[in-house]
């Protein structure tokens, strides 16, 4: 091996939309990026951890380009190379990656939290990771925590990575031997949104703890007085590891949009006893700030037609948000999975009748969105081009997760990555 270093409406209650809906089931060919993506956004999270990719130059080449780390730049992951000698037997792999890891942390004192992170090929060997992680805890712990989790490509989306990275860290978390309920907020998020949901709910007069935390060092407390919000619609292993610990999760719709920010910030004051003129003293300005500013936004994207490729899991919230706040018509909303749990929510607020997905066969679905012709497509980067020379608008759906789109003060933000690409296919017709 070698190293490369909302404008306001009804609530859930008042409207059943989709909530007994029979999804579409597909179950074909598939255009998602592999696990390993999640590592773009994790490793500039927590800032201690280290993410080093057991796979090929494959691996290497994705996750150094999707992240556009500078050349002189030190990111914190890197690639554990299995090469011909591994493959063909020539080098025991665990000596080859023991001696790996002792490189980089000898390298790299600053490191206190090592994840070792699978691949297809390193699946493809039969690779045992997590009893690599075990042997090199015994090496290095205390002073760095190893861990494993997979982030192949081969039975799951890109942003299942982040699910395996956290559902990993679950139960190293300090136990709660507290007895008062206290608040958790799940999943990545950019810092200046994690500070911005900090201030909203300590205004309400709660405390709140962030998983994942910015350093390894300050992991949060878990046990039967937790009660956790989903930041992100993605992590049902890490809502399950944790509800295994005790805690308790907050139904709420995710937090996209006006509607979804309030709702969401209402599940946690309605369970934590928020007086009704506390939590809208709190929330008042911000929101009156992003209303005004979808306003804008939905006067041009109102009546637009727009088709969702199952890409992130995002698709359900995201497609709530666009026809409820900015006033565009569902042609088809796919998603990887429904978790119809933790979309109960949402789909409450989708409108009845909407055609909704579950997994993909590619050229079935290429077929629908071509005979729908919509005006906008959210799709992966492999459909964008081809879509394109169809004459039809599309959006990147990787830049739904790239960029902060959370809360308030992202509403209008959030809003401008769709109505961008219609701009532009104004000004090339004009």
């Amino acid at each position: 091996m070698s190293t490369v270093i909302p404008i306001r409406a009804e609530t859930s209650a008042q409207t059943a939309g989709c909530t007994d809906v029979v999804p579409l089931v597909e179950r074909g060919q598939r255009e998602v990026f592999c696990g390993l993506t999640g590592i773009i956004w994790m490793h500039r999270k927590i800032q201690d951890a280290f993410f080093l990719v057991v796979g090929s130059r494959t691996c290497a080449h994705l996750i150094q380009s999707a992240a556009g780390v500078m050349i002189f730049a030190e990111p914190r992951f890197g690639t554990a190379i299995i090469d011909e000698r591994d493959l063909a037997g020539l080098a025991d792999v665990h000596e080859e990656l023991d001696r790996v890891v002792g490189q980089l942390l000898a390298r790299r004192p600053d490191i206190r939290l090592l994840f070792l992170v699978g691949s297809c090929p390193s699946e493809v060997i039969k690779l045992d990771l997590s009893r690599a992680a075990e042997r090199q805890n015994q090496i290095h712990h205390p002073k760095v925590r190893v861990l494993n989790y997979s982030g192949s490509g081969i039975e799951t989306t890109f942003t299942q990575g982040e699910d395996a990275c956290l559902a990993a860290m679950v139960p190293g978390l300090p136990a709660s031997a507290d007895t008062t309920p206290a608040l958790m907020v799940v999943g990545t998020l950019a810092d200046v949104v994690e500070d911005q949901m900090r201030s909203l709910l300590e205004r309400m007069g709660l405390a709140v703890s962030f998983f994942p935390p910015r350093n390894s060092q300050a992991m949060p407390v878990v046990g039967p007085n937790t009660r956790f919000l989903l930041a992100q619609p993605f992590l049902a292993d890490t809502a399950r590891a944790l509800q295994s610990r005790g805690a308790q999760h907050l139904p709420a719709p995710f937090p996209l949009g006006v509607e979804g920010t309030t709702t969401w910030l209402q599940a946690a004051a309605t369970e934590f006893g928020v007086a009704p003129e506390v939590f809208e003293q709190a929330t008042a300005a911000p929101r009156l700030r992003a209303e005004k500013a979808l306003a804008v936004q939905r006067q041009m994207m109102q009546g637009q037609r727009i088709f969702f490729f199952p890409d992130s899991q995002l698709e359900i919230p995201l497609a709530r948000f666009v026809h409820r706040e900015l006033g565009m018509e569902l042609v088809e909303v796919g998603t990887p999975y429904l978790h119809r749990q933790h979309m109960a929510e949402e789909l409450a607020l989708i409108p009845a009748g909407t055609r909704i997905s579950e997994g993909q066969d590619v050229d079935l679905q290429l077929d629908r969105c071509i005979a729908d012709a919509p005006d906008l497509v959210v799709c992966g980067l492999g459909l964008a081009n081809p879509l394109e020379a169809q004459g039809i608008t599309t959006k990147w759906a990787i830049e739904l997760v790239f960029t902060p789109i959370q809360g308030y003060e992202q509403a209008a933000d959030l809003a401008g990555l769709f109505s961008r690409p219609l701009k532009r296919r104004m000004k090339l017709a004009a």
